[in-house]
């Protein structure tokens, strides 16, 4: 009878071990999908990079606000310190016929010390500096692209971040749950084994390897415990969440294999990726900082009213106003206009450089995960293979058993590679999981 309670406890073991449709422990059950969306919706890293997008619409915003004119106006209320003489010598404004010299003899025009008022006021249009503000606003709009090309590089890291650490917690998570079943078939077997070894039907050494089997289980359920809190924990800051907060993982249900086609791949990558996309906005930028800086050679002339007053002082007028063009222009400046435009134009060739490199690297990272991915393809099925032969094996082994053909410790030995092939097999899923995260953010997939 001790016999076939220990076959019936072998054989139900593999099934309960490796039926993916167990209900987890926990029912905070966390989806990949559910992680992903809310790794896009509160990531710390991708909430920085969406500010960048909304700071660059202010500055293109403050940029368009140079088209229109500006207004400067100074007011200066003081106490003068001395009294303000005004001299007008003999015939300054002139000598006529019928008058003499006006005036006639030297005038001295005293202002008393006493507060003063100056008021300067000017208004600004911008005539040919409309070219170079056009340029601007272009410029501004090519960074504000460049930052969404950030934010779906840094969001298109956070998934990949996300799905690996998913995929982490989906094989330590069968592996626990494999070795719990382990445990609870050695305490089982200590038990029994510990009664016959009373009963002196078997040898002291079958129940130490027995009590052996089971420590060094119970270390390694310890282990996995560990390695899971730590990776939930990483999780939970991928998704800005309490580090704490407890959850479990749910298994993915796709069996088919995907499998990548090279050259497609490429091609995608090159067109979507946004490294690409970063390299190709760099290099229009560098354009149009090379152009701004070719159109700092133009005279600035603008539409200009003043408004000057001077209070109180009787002698000039107190107000003063005019409209008129207004011309800043530097004609010589030692060459440095030329020197700057130079390095902008090696600023371009860098640019186009770096443009030429990223390709190089993406079309050398999806080449080499494309590799990855068909190799864990491989590994999967293999994988399988020797699952269904371990168990073939743990059949055959079984029923020489219930025929007293085989000793226990060969049950137990085909139990245990069972196991371990299932176990095998959960590592190599995930590590195709893995690879197709990062096949797909290679290919620029959002």
């Amino acid at each position: 009878m001790l016999r076939y309670f220990l076959l019936i406890l072998i054989l139900l073991t593999p099934e309960r071990i490796y039926c993916q449709a167990e209900q987890p422990r926990s029912n905070a059950v966390l989806t990949l999908e559910e992680a992903v969306a809310l790794a896009i919706r509160n990531n710390p890293g991708i909430k920085s990079a969406a500010i960048e997008i909304d700071k660059s619409a202010d500055r293109l915003a403050a940029s368009r606000t140079l088209r229109l004119p500006s207004f400067e106006l100074n007011l200066l209320e003081s106490q003068t310190l001395t009294a303000l003489d005004f001299r007008f010598s003999k015939g300054v404004l002139g000598s006529f016929a019928a008058t003499g010299p006006i005036p006639s003899e030297d005038i001295k025009i005293t202002t008393p010390r006493q507060p003063t008022t100056f008021l300067y006021a000017r208004a600004l249009q911008p005539l040919s500096q409309q070219y170079r503000i056009g340029l601007g606003l272009k410029l501004e709009e090519v960074r504000g692209e460049i930052a969404q090309q950030k934010l779906r590089a840094e969001q298109m890291s956070a998934v990949r971040d996300v799905k690996r650490i998913y995929f982490d917690l989906l094989s330590l998570q069968s592996a626990l749950e494999s070795s719990e079943e382990n445990i609870r078939l050695y305490r089982e077997l200590d038990r029994v084994v510990g009664r016959q070894m009373a009963e002196k039907v078997i040898l002291k050494a079958d129940g130490l390897e027995v009590r052996t089997q089971l420590a060094s289980e119970e270390y390694t359920a310890l282990t996995l415990r560990h390695s899971m809190s730590s990776q939930k924990e990483q999780l939970n800051a991928l998704l800005g969440r309490d580090l704490q907060t407890e959850f479990s993982v749910s298994p993915m249900t796709e069996t088919t294999l995907y499998e990548a086609d090279m050259p497609i791949a490429r091609s995608q990558a090159l067109e979507n990726r946004p490294e690409i996309r970063e390299a190709q906005l760099q290099l229009k930028l560098a354009d149009f900082d090379q152009r701004i800086k070719r159109s700092q050679f133009i005279p600035d002339v603008s539409l200009a009213v003043t408004y000057l007053r001077i209070a109180p002082v009787s002698v000039i007028p107190p107000n003063i106003a005019s409209v008129g063009v207004n011309l800043t222009w530097e004609p010589f400046d030692w060459g440095r206009k030329k020197h700057e435009l130079s390095e902008k134009i090696r600023n371009a060739e860098q640019a186009q450089l770096a443009l030429t490199a990223a390709r190089t690297r993406v079309t050398l990272e999806v080449n080499n995960l494309v590799r990855k991915l068909e190799a864990a393809r491989a590994l999967v099925r293999v994988s399988q293979l020797v699952v269904d032969s371990s168990r073939e094996k743990l059949r055959v082994a079984t029923n020489r058993f219930t025929h007293q053909a085989a000793m226990l410790k060969d049950v137990l030995t085909a139990q245990s590679a069972v196991a371990e092939g299932s176990n095998n097999y959960q590592q190599a899923l995930s590590a195709y999981w893995k690879a197709r995260a990062e096949f797909e953010r290679a290919v620029g997939r959002d």
